[in-house]
């Protein structure tokens, strides 16, 4: 885990409303379906060098609230296609979690160390509850950046 400050940058992508007990429970869960709509309809367009990411937005409160997820990418901006939404991913401090693995595994693990992480009594960060978002470095790696005050 690391600390990082990074500048905003725009993405566009599928969207979804969901909450986290709602995708613990497969008849409610959408994220997995977000994923299968973006590479279903998307997924020609993206060259080996576009940014994926899934970014997490519009809290309503904190972990247990709603929140938007956007699958999306960097070269789906200005692209005519039905359904895509374009966002900005908020200026800030981040912290960034890394894990390597199979997916969607890998990701759903490295979740759960956030989650611990920041219920932990003494942990020194808070959340911003801005955005946050999975960066799909390749096949097998990911970073997650948690929005920090």
């Amino acid at each position: 885990m690391k600390t990082q400050y990074l500048d905003g940058f725009e993405l566009a992508g599928f969207v979804t409303r969901t909450k986290n007990v709602d995708e613990m429970d497969p008849a409610k869960a959408k994220i997995g379906n977000l994923w299968q709509q973006f590479y279903g309809e998307a997924g020609a367009l993206l060259q080996p060098e576009s940014k994926v990411c899934g970014v997490y937005s519009n809290y309503e409160s904190d972990a247990s609230g709603e929140f938007d997820v956007i699958a999306g990418a960097d070269v789906l901006i200005g692209q005519a296609i039905s359904g895509v939404e374009a966002i900005t991913v908020q200026p800030g401090r981040y912290l960034v979690f890394s894990g390597e693995g199979e997916m969607p595994g890998v990701v759903i693990a490295l979740w759960g160390q956030i989650w611990h992480y920041f219920n932990e009594s003494d942990c020194p960060h808070q959340r911003a509850y801005q955005t946050d978002f999975e960066y799909y470095k390749g096949e097998s790696q990911v970073e997650i950046y948690i929005g920090i005050r």
